[in-house]
């Protein structure tokens, strides 16, 4: 596989969530799993004050833009051009410019990458958030997004719960 990049599309005016669904469909479709790895729409907490009263909102920090990691080829950028709702790549001309990773952490999109030293069916322990102090066995792990997926034993029942690479520690 080669190196996949960060890349922005622009979409008409509200119709961000609506492309990001078509084109994770169209992934699933055409099994491009591999080559497109995350579609996002960046979110950020606001507070709005309505009537005297706050609300804690989430509103899109880039409204118009999708953001896509993923490999740059004639099938995927196909695949993207062609999604309803899309009204092209971000760059010169046809040609779609990758984000460095200086503007992703800019953005506070791109984290730095953590370094872990646990495998698959290693036993684990949270070590924060809501799950603290609950122990499972890794069934998956998602380097990109640095998460990994533990299996818990709730109510009788093994169930999926996805945690943070800096949530965890092994036991």
């Amino acid at each position: 596989m080669s190196k996949t990049n960060w890349y922005v599309v622009h979409t008409y005016s509200g119709y961000e969530n609506k492309v990001k669904a078509n084109i994770e469909k169209t992934i699933e479709n055409r099994k491009l799993q591999d080559q497109i790895l995350e579609v996002s729409v960046p979110l950020q907490d606001v507070i709005e004050v309505k009537n005297g009263v706050k609300k804690k909102v989430q509103k899109k920090m880039f409204p118009g833009y999708v953001l896509l990691n993923m490999e740059m080829n004639d099938d995927t950028w196909y695949v993207v051009r062609n999604t309803r709702g899309v009204t092209g790549f971000v760059g010169p001309g046809s040609k779609p410019v990758p984000l460095t990773d200086i503007e992703m952490k800019a953005m506070g999109i791109k984290k730095d990458d953590v370094v872990v030293d646990f495998e698959i069916g290693d036993m684990v322990e949270v070590v924060s958030g809501v799950w603290e102090n609950t122990t499972g066995i890794i069934k998956q792990i998602n380097t990109h997004k640095q998460i990994v997926t533990i299996s818990v034993d709730m109510f009788g029942r093994e169930t999926p719960v996805e945690i943070s690479f800096t949530d965890i520690r092994k036991l």
